[in-house]
């Protein structure tokens, strides 16, 4: 039985810590993608607070397909380029948005979301998934989540 708990007076870097090694303990050894991103999308929403939605969109045949998350029923499939969680697919690169308002192109799968972090996992120099958090709270996520959750694609990338 796994009882993996966030204690919410951690700081932010111990948070990030406790996360990988629960997400490591989790994922080590299971070759199903499937379960070790449905088992992180759990510990992403007990982690990380002041979230709506967190989850992975797969890619498949060159286009994001929504995976494993918590939260609303979402979009079930995003091109790359749009969106935020297109954007981070097409550059490789960590999107994280303030205000998803302001954002050119910005996909309204839950009309709560005001701040998004997406954050590309890459295994062989391809963008394989993303991972996705969405909070109600403007500007709500900041370097130390990036961070944190970069640390996490890294440990994720050969194991979904």
């Amino acid at each position: 039985m796994y009882d993996f708990t966030a204690d919410p007076a951690l700081t932010e870097h111990e948070r990030y810590r406790q996360l990988m090694a629960a997400a490591d303990a989790l994922t080590a050894g299971e070759p199903d993608s499937i379960a070790n991103m449905a088992n992180l999308a759990a510990l992403l929403w007990e982690f990380v607070p002041r979230l709506n939605w967190a989850g992975f969109y797969r890619v498949i045949d060159g286009e994001l397909v929504l995976g494993p998350f918590a939260g609303r029923p979402a979009c079930i499939r995003i091109p790359f380029g749009q969106g935020v969680c297109g954007a981070a697919a097409a550059s490789g690169e960590t999107q994280l948005v303030e205000d998803v308002h302001a954002f050119p192109g910005h996909i309204a799968c839950d009309a709560a979301s005001r701040s998004e972090l997406v954050v590309p996992v890459i295994r062989n120099g391809a963008v394989v998934a993303v991972i996705d958090l969405d909070s109600p709270e403007p500007a709500r996520f900041e370097q130390a989540d990036a961070q944190g959750i970069e640390a996490l694609a890294a440990l994720l990338a050969e194991r979904i």
